[in-house]
């Protein structure tokens, strides 16, 4: 006669089981017929041969959520089960499966003396859900309680090992693979270049790899991955190719790291033939893949193919989001990134702090005040408010936006100052020619305790720069030995560019000369600019062939060289300039200016008519420049085209894209308000001139950003000093 088994409350997990025959003092009480489709026939479950493992596993294999561990852990214990291994077992793999790692190691920590399996299962759901730490842990526990790994155990503590990026441990793992035997196993072996690795020891990756006797598609794969992870794509590729003339098919994780490969070294067309390869295998839908193909195409300046897979994607991720943001960031498309961020907004996505850095990036680029401070108010109030990470982004982007009292707010309002913070608020005081700001600061840093890098030096430098401050950036570039930094290309260049733009081109000519390193396109191209300002024909040449064997398609080497000729009237040199970028079909930047009036930039480029008030701006800026005359303005006509007459390069000159965006900006803004305009070019000597004089006649503070640095009139004067 069947009875009914009194349990804390009804267990709906059991579908109604009836039997007339007693295992032990076992009857279930009845329970709802639709939850798990276990059979009724009780002749079948509850005879003298019923299984208890197969019937509680069974259920477990059906369980998805808590409550129905709670209601087959509630069940084992009062059957007395809860010592069974293998019940206890499947539990715990149940249990980690389901994300109850808390409940998992309860139930562990309450069977005596676990065996291996069991170790095994608590090891592999710690290691499943990224609790790397913990699963080594528990290893070493196991370890101590005298229970030998198997197979089985080992992947798993090595992809712990390899996620904590725990080298020593995983050193020590590699000994035990050895010692235990387990040196033949495939997977094991695969396990340990995995680790090595993520650890960044590539070299011991590849031991191990080479003493492979029987090399899988995940052993090639874990290979390729360690070089294309540690910065070395072409040997990933040539590996890769290694692989294919073995016959072997990669799988989507090999193509993964592929694709990342041809990203780095920027091979387009290589990689479209993978994502020809991933189309053909149907594998166009893996989101790791899709992210890799994004980057590629990001990378290798085809942002538009990128977009449209962004776009075909129907559920993208954050780390997609990231992927085509930062994409369009780097690609100098900072409208998009900034739109595409708020379209992510606008779906209720939560961004995080690689898509916030990425939106910032692109707002520092745009150099908009209104569009910084829309993010610095969105910073503010979001959880990123005290990230270090951003904090030093925000500095950089309001820097970079003509705000350096904005970057200083953030830099003061930073509770944790990590070199990167300090560093990027010295950079800013360097971009805007604050040599003494950024110096103090610099001894602010170093009272704090905390040490320079090669980044904090280079604002440094720059600073000097631009103030020219030679003897203190001098004696900077001499202390970097001090902190046993070693500088770089950009340290030299920025030597070269002080020593040249203070007149002193002969001692830059000999600190070239002295470099322990070959000097490179920044260091030549500043003795270059150099030898413009000052007329120096015979080093700039020099300069200039070195230049156009370096960088034989940069355009600007051959304007300044140009410049340079035009500048004392070799008029033969520049034909032959003109020549030359002809025959390597290169042709002149053209200058273009913006200015942001009410949210919306205006673009002008020179002589520009195609803006809707354009008539009304060359009646303005008319008027402005007899003004500037009356006022003493006279054009430096010496450096412009020489097939023009003296009134045609007076008006060339007075038509350029910076004085166009100022008129604009004079008309279009309340007396008194600064005006902000970006120049992608460097100012000429002629604008400099008019825009202190432009400042004072119409009291206004105008701040410039050309291609070199922040510009900062006011009362006729500018902040660098005449010197830029």
């Amino acid at each position: 006669m069947s009875r009914n088994l009194a349990l804390p409350k009804p267990l709906s997990i059991f579908s109604r089981i009836t039997s007339s025959t007693k295992i032990q003092t076992l009857t279930l009480r009845p329970l709802k017929d639709d939850d798990l489709n276990i059979h009724k026939d009780s002749n079948n479950i509850f005879n003298t041969t019923f299984n208890h493992e197969h019937f509680y596993t069974s259920l477990l294999d059906r369980s998805t959520c808590r409550r129905h561990l709670n209601q087959i852990h509630s069940q084992i214990t009062l059957t007395g089960f809860q010592f069974n291994g293998f019940i206890i077992t499947k539990f715990i793999h149940v249990a980690s499966n389901l994300g109850e790692m808390l409940y998992a190691r309860q139930v562990f920590d309450e069977f005596p003396q676990p065996y291996v399996f069991l170790w095994n299962a608590i090891i592999r759901g710690y290691s499943k859900h990224n609790m790397f730490s913990e699963g080594i842990a528990m290893y070493n526990r196991m370890q101590n309680a005298g229970v030998w790994p198997d197979c089985f155990t080992l992947p798993h503590v090595l992809k712990a090992c390899g996620g904590a990026a725990a080298f020593e441990v995983g050193r020590a793992v590699h000994g035990q693979i050895f010692r235990r035997g387990f040196e033949g196993d495939g997977f094991v072996q695969n396990g340990l270049v995995a680790v090595y690795a993520k650890c960044g020891r590539v070299d011991n990756a590849r031991s191990v790899f080479d003493g492979l006797g029987d090399r899988t598609v995940v052993s090639w794969t874990s290979i390729i991955s360690a070089y294309a992870q540690n910065g070395d794509p072409i040997e990933a590729l040539r590996i890769f190719k290694k692989m294919r003339t073995c016959g072997l098919q990669p799988d989507w994780i090999t193509l993964v790291s592929v694709i990342s490969a041809y990203a780095d070294v920027e091979d387009v067309g290589q990689g479209k033939s993978s994502h020809s390869c991933v189309i053909k295998m149907g594998l166009e839908s893996e989101p790791d893949l899709r992210i890799a193909l994004i980057t590629l195409y990001a990378k290798c300046r085809n942002v538009m193919i990128a977009k449209s897979l962004f776009d075909e994607t129907e559920t993208c991720n954050v780390i997609m989001w990231n992927t085509m943001i930062s994409g369009f960031a780097k690609n100098g498309c900072c409208n998009e990134a900034i739109v595409l961020f708020e379209q992510m907004l606008s779906k209720n996505l939560k961004p995080d702090s690689v898509t916030v850095c990425s939106t910032i990036l692109a707002c520092a680029q745009l150099g908009s005040l209104e569009e910084a401070r829309k993010m610095g108010d969105y910073i503010d109030k979001s959880e990123y408010k005290h990230d270090v990470f951003v904090n030093s982004a925000l500095i950089d982007m309001y820097a970079k936006c003509g705000s350096v009292e904005l970057a200083r707010k953030v830099f003061d309002q930073t509770k944790t100052k990590d070199i990167v913070v300090w560093s990027s608020m010295i950079v800013g005081y360097g971009l805007h020619g604050e040599a003494r700001e950024a110096i103090k600061l610099f001894d602010s840093m170093k009272q704090a305790g905390v040490g320079p890098n090669d980044v904090t030096f280079i604002g440094l430098l720059t600073a000097c720069n631009h103030a020219g401050l030679v003897e203190d950036g001098w004696r900077i570039f001499n202390s970097m030995k001090y902190y046993n930094i070693e500088p770089r290309h950009q340290h030299y260049a920025c030597v070269v560019d002080l020593l040249g733009r203070a007149g002193c081109l002969d001692r830059a000519y000999d600190f070239i000369k002295k470099m322990p390193i070959d000097p490179g396109v920044s260091v030549w191209g500043a003795l270059l600019s150099a030898s413009r300002i000052y007329r120096h024909v015979a080093l700039g040449e020099y300069s200039a062939q070195h230049l156009f064997s370096l960088d034989p398609y940069n355009t600007g080497h051959y304007v300044q060289l140009s410049n340079l000729y035009a500048s004392v009237r070799m008029w033969s040199g520049v034909a032959r300039v003109r020549v030359l970028m002809k025959e390597k079909g290169l042709a002149k930047d053209m200058g273009c200016s913006m200015i942001e009036i009410n949210g919306k930039l205006h673009v002008f480029r020179m002589g520009d008519m195609s803006h809707p008030r354009s008539d009304e701006i060359f009646k303005e800026h008319k008027r402005l420049d007899t003004r500037l005359k009356e006022a003493g303005l006279v054009a430096d006509t010496e450096s412009a085209l020489h097939d023009l007459s003296y009134e045609d390069k007076e008006e060339s000159i007075c038509n350029h894209s910076e004085r166009l965006a100022i008129v604009y900006g004079l008309m279009s803004t309340p007396a008194g308000s600064i005006l902000r305009v970006t120049k992608n070019l460097r100012a000429c000597v002629n604008c400099h001139a008019a825009i202190k004089l432009i400042s004072r006649i119409e009291n206004r503070e105008i701040v410039v950003r050309d291609a070199n640095r922040f510009h900062h009139f006011k009362n006729g004067e500018c902040s660098c000093g005449d010197y830029w």
